[in-house]
Order: C-alpha cells, then sequence, then structure tokens
C-alpha cells in the first residue's frame, strides 16, 4: 500500500528505566481507558491517553471521515510523542515529590527510599500495528517495527466482560471477543508477556496493584 513518506516520523522510545510502563491493550469498549484512569488515581501517577481517538474525533468533526491508511503513521507519532513527554515528566515530578518529602521527612524516615515512578498507557504502537492489520491487512514498516521493538514493564489484555458503548468511531460490537483473540495470538507470536485483566473497576485496580508490587 501507498503511505506517507517514512522519513518524517520518529517513532522511537524514550527509554527512561526508573519509569515502571503499564501498557493497556484490548478491543474497543473494554475498558481500557477507564482502567488507566483508575491506575493513574490509585498510583498518584500520570497516564497516557490514546491519541488515536483524538485524532479521529477531530477528523470526524470536521470531515465526517473516519480512519483511513494514510492515518496511520501519524497517529503512531501523535501517541509516541505524547508517551515519551509525560515519561519525562513523571520522572520530574516523582523527583519534586521525593526531595518535598526529604524537607519534611523525620529522622526516622529512610531517606534513600525512593519513590516509584510509574506511567499508565492507554494502548500502544503494538495495538495500532494489530489494527492496522485487522482492517488493511498490512501495516507500514515503520510502525510494525517501531512497535516490536518497544518496551513495556507490564502488558496487560482487557477482558471482554462489560457492555459495549456506541460513539462516533467504534464499529465493531461484535467482533470484540474475535479481535481480543488476535491480540493473544499476536502477543504469544512475538514472545510479548502479558496478562489478562477483568472484572469490576475495583477488581482490575486490585489485581494490576497485586502485579505491579511483584514487580517491584
Amino acid at each position: 500500500m501507498n503511505g506517507n513518506d517514512v522519513t518524517l516520523y520518529n517513532l522511537e522510545q524514550h527509554t527512561l528505566k526508573s519509569v515502571i510502563k503499564v501498557a493497556i491493550l484490548g478491543a474497543e469498549s473494554t475498558g481500557k481507558t477507564t482502567l488507566c484512569r483508575d491506575l493513574a488515581a490509585h498510583f498518584s501517577s500520570p497516564w497516557v491517553p490514546e491519541y488515536m481517538r483524538t485524532y479521529l474525533q477531530e477528523k470526524w468533526n470536521n470531515e465526517q471521515q473516519t480512519c483511513t491508511w494514510e492515518d496511520l503513521l501519524p497517529i503512531a507519532q501523535g501517541q509516541i510523542d505524547i508517551e515519551n513527554q509525560l515519561a519525562l515528566e513523571a520522572i520530574q515530578g516523582t523527583q519534586a515529590n521525593q526531595n518535598q518529602q526529604d524537607e519534611l521527612a523525620a529522622p526516622a524516615i529512610d531517606k534513600n527510599a525512593e519513590q516509584q515512578c510509574y506511567l499508565f498507557c492507554d494502548t500502544s504502537l503494538f495495538e495500532l500495528m494489530i489494527y492496522a492489520n485487522w482492517y488493511y491487512g498490512d501495516c507500514p514498516k515503520a510502525l510494525s517495527q517501531a512497535a516490536l521493538a518497544h518496551r513495556y514493564d507490564l502488558i496487560l489484555l482487557t477482558e471482554v466482560d462489560i457492555p459495549w458503548v456506541a460513539d462516533d468511531l467504534r464499529d465493531s460490537p461484535y467482533d470484540r471477543q474475535a479481535i481480543t483473540t488476535r491480540f493473544e495470538n499476536e502477543l504469544n507470536y512475538y514472545n510479548k508477556d502479558f496478562r489478562r485483566i477483568g472484572g469490576d473497576r475495583q477488581q482490575r485496580v486490585q489485581q494490576v496493584a497485586r502485579w505491579l508490587r511483584e514487580l517491584n
């Protein structure tokens, strides 16, 4: 397929080892955004919104048009730009909080103990790659290379256990399970370690919190 000039795009992920990155993947309307927000609130950490929704909602509002092949690389660029920026801000915010705590800490508090820094990502380029192949049977090479190179400390795949909710962009109320299976197969094929996450909002947050404690 013809696409954009890939030389216009830099999809490199800025890997900051001090930030624990969690990527939440899954079919539409399976609670990814809600889980991101809930985890961010629980851990007082930032979360990365799904840039594709912002991009395509604006396109729909202005043109009444949906996603095309030519949108894939601009969406990928927007997604990784936001993730990289928020990863940097997460570190800066954690350092500022740590310095403030150090100034106020009582002598009994261990000042060497560092506050954990998390970043919760509502989707990743891996998800965009899956959807590119699902809808178009192909994916821009630059996108697939970046998607497979990017690293996350924890990858979650949301279960299809909540009702589908319609909006301007969602179009697959009956394909969610098939898409979830596609995600699972692709994650396994590329040796991406992941965990399935389901249940109500509280159960999901509690389960992820347990997994993050295990990582630490």
